[in-house]
């Protein structure tokens, strides 16, 4: 996993020079600022498809639009990492995102923001699909021949915000098993999905977590490396990322940002626009949604703390029911407050 380690060394590397470049604090904060000079910059938090560089090139067209839309500057912040934009919006320096479902439950229920708009894809999916992918060549034939053999193989997975690189084979696949993959595999090495499947191909790793809309891309810039990988597992499916808005920006601000989120592709200038949604990996727009739209993602959070008590050790069975009952009354509270109840 040498080389793997080194390519994870450097993308920190880049996510502290984006940082650096893109969100360095200044005297005041975005919030003050926003308060005192209505023309203030908007910064737009990128979670990373492919590398963090690559996002920026592929969203700066669509916000140059916004800008010229807005009449007030956009800036663009994307890192390598899910923690980088986490950190960024709890810090409140980012007003808009583009984020996963998971990273936007927190940004939701943690950081006021909420969700104005639901990413859709060129060929009318509602969603995309975990993956877990060996080598084309790989002694692991299938999910028996994995499972049977705890300790043996080297696993590269997401981080721990990751839907599809952590959350969701997780719940779906690991503890359905009653494996907790941290402790199951011989080593976990933990990566972006481009890297991970670089991992794989190259054989530094034996098994990783991907998606499919992440592989269609990999396959665009490595394809090579593609056609030495192998699909042994595919999730349900899991909804498409969202747009979230900090909620003390002003309601006005607020309302032309969602209604030109909702808009771009479907106008006069649609050609145009339709082009620029295409960079960002065949984007066709996207569709008016609210926080509703996060509740399967706080299911996936609800399985995951039921699998954890349910492994856990207790000092006996009436601190167990009290945690289970929790954990049930938190998700119910969550999902009501999701849907607006």
């Amino acid at each position: 996993m040498r080389n793997a380690a080194g390519r994870w060394a450097r993308g920190w590397l880049t996510a502290s020079l984006l940082c650096a470049l893109w969100i360095a604090p200044s005297p005041a904060s975005p919030r003050d600022r926003n308060d005192i000079d209505p023309d203030a910059p908007l910064t737009f938090g990128i979670l990373p498809i492919g590398g963090p560089a690559e996002s920026l090139e592929a969203w700066r067209p669509v916000l140059d639009d916004l800008h010229k839309a807005l009449g007030r500057p956009v800036r663009a912040v994307s890192v390598t990492t899910y923690e980088g934009i986490a950190q960024a919006i709890s810090e409140q320096r980012v007003d808009i995102a583009f984020l996963s479902g998971r990273l936007a439950l927190d940004a939701v229920t943690r950081q006021n923001m909420q969700v104005i708009g639901r990413l859709t894809r060129g060929d009318g999916s509602k969603g995309y699909y975990g993956e877990l992918i060996v080598a084309s060549d790989s002694r692991i034939g299938n999910l028996e021949q994995l499972f049977s053999r705890p300790g043996k193989w080297r696993f590269a997975r997401g981080e721990a915000l990751s839907t599809s690189g952590y959350l969701v084979p997780e719940t779906q696949l690991f503890a359905a098993r009653g494996v907790d993959s941290d402790t199951f595999f011989a080593s976990v090495h933990i990566d972006n999905h481009q890297n991970n499947a670089l991992a794989v191909a190259n054989g530094e790793a034996d098994v990783a977590t991907n998606n499919t809309a992440d592989l269609e891309r990999f396959q665009q810039h490595f394809p090579d490396q593609y056609a030495r990988l192998r699909i042994i597992w595919k999730s349900s499916l899991i909804p498409h990322a969202v747009i979230v808005i900090r909620n003390d920006l002003p309601a006005s601000l607020r309302d032309r940002v969602a209604s030109f989120i909702t808009a771009y592709g479907k106008g006069k200038d649609g050609t145009r626009e339709e082009g620029n949604l295409k960079l960002i990996h065949d984007i066709s727009g996207f569709a008016p949604a609210t926080n509703a739209d996060l509740v399967p993602f706080a299911d996936i959070e609800y399985a995951l703390e039921k699998r954890r008590a349910t492994s856990a050790q207790w000092v006996s069975e009436g601190a167990r029911e009290t945690r289970f009952h929790k954990i049930e009354s938190d998700h119910g509270a969550l999902v009501a407050r999701l849907r607006g109840k």
